[in-house]
């Protein structure tokens, strides 16, 4: 489940405690009267099944809760109590298939940002992946694999495209082309460094290579790898299944391909590089594919089992005089999630 703390202007709070309780899936509602100093208004708790938490979190925003207010959602990781099992049950679906997408929202906006961090770990794998390159050694490789921050702008750039973000798509986009030109120039310089001491030799580059000249040799097979794992990357997210997304990093040869691309560079070899550079975009556009692909089969997959629900089911908590909600909010209106779902409002 996942816990809300509201912060609501006291004359707005009876409108959301109705809310809450006309609400499927909530559980442990609490009220701290004149809690709030910034902003000033009452505190209002309570936990959701997190199949339920977009509906409501979406109604909340729709009363202007996020403007007024604040709302704050954090994960729970234990919960003993009958009335959140209940609330579980009637929730629509399993937790493990559910989508917040405002958590997807934000943590992809946060992964996805062009910062000295995110260019620090993407040109130090870069790096780390050249050693790799030049010593044809796969474990230097699948190590730069693991320490690249890529899949962040990649998965917030697959999330702009399912909710027609253009401002996350932007900021993705800047991250991935900024970060990894930046990487590729340093590392031509590190290159030409490492050469200059002479621990990097062209002859060891223009070599055979056996156990890393996949990296400039795409295929189909690199595609599929990377549409599989872009899948296997995106439930990660929505799942906050942390450790698929390791398995997701390891698995594809992004930055691997965009160090052998540089090296290649600094030494002249064209042909190394056109074919690092193309199995680079190959496997980011079998990510991103797959991704959206994901995204938008897990909004249908939704959308079509809450329409599925009995009718009423929507309001299955109970109101303030102790009877079923009839599934309206104040208002009596009925907000629509991302992929059609009912939502209170």
């Amino acid at each position: 489940m996942l816990h809300l703390r509201l912060i609501v202007p006291a004359h707005r709070t009876s409108e959301v405690i109705a809310f809450i309780e006309h609400s499927v899936g909530t559980a442990h509602l609490a009220v701290l009267a004149g809690a709030g100093r910034n902003p000033v208004g009452d505190l209002v708790l309570c936990d959701v099944a997190r199949e339920a938490a977009d509906d409501v979190l979406r109604g909340l925003r729709e009363l202007g809760i996020d403007e007024s207010g604040a709302i704050t959602v954090e994960n729970i990781d234990l919960t003993l109590s009958r009335r959140a099992d209940k609330a579980e049950a009637e929730a629509p679906g399993e937790s493990s298939d559910a989508v917040v997408w405002e958590e997807l929202v934000e943590a992809t906006h946060e992964e996805s940002t062009l910062s000295v961090t995110f260019l620090a770990f993407l040109t130090v794998a870069t790096m780390l992946a050249a050693c790799g390159v030049v010593l044809d050694n796969a474990i230097l490789i699948v190590g730069a694999m693991a320490v690249g921050p890529e899949f962040g702008p990649l998965a917030g750039l697959c999330t702009a495209l399912v909710r027609r973000a253009p401002g996350l798509a932007l900021r993705s986009l800047t991250a991935l082309l900024v970060g990894f030109a930046a990487a590729m120039a340093l590392t031509v310089l590190f290159s030409l460094a490492m050469d200059a001491v002479d621990l990097f030799h062209r002859a060891d580059v223009e070599a055979e290579r056996p156990n890393t000249n996949f990296i400039y040799r795409p295929d189909w097979f690199s595609f599929v790898v990377a549409f599989l794992a872009g899948i296997a990357g995106t439930l990660s997210l929505t799942s906050a299944k942390s450790g698929a997304l390791v398995g997701v990093a390891i698995s594809v040869t992004t930055v691997p391909a965009a160090a052998n691309a540089a090296v290649a560079l600094g030494y002249g070899d064209v042909v190394q590089a056109r074919g690092s550079t193309e199995q680079l975009l190959l496997n980011l556009g079998g990510i991103v594919v797959a991704g959206t692909l994901t995204l938008l089969t897990q909004r249908w997959y939704w959308s079509r089992h809450v329409r599925a629900r009995p009718a009423g089911h929507f309001g299955g908590g109970h109101g303030p005089d102790g009877g079923h909600g009839s599934g309206h909010g104040p208002g009596g209106r009925r907000g629509r999630g991302p992929g059609g779902s009912s939502a209170a409002t």
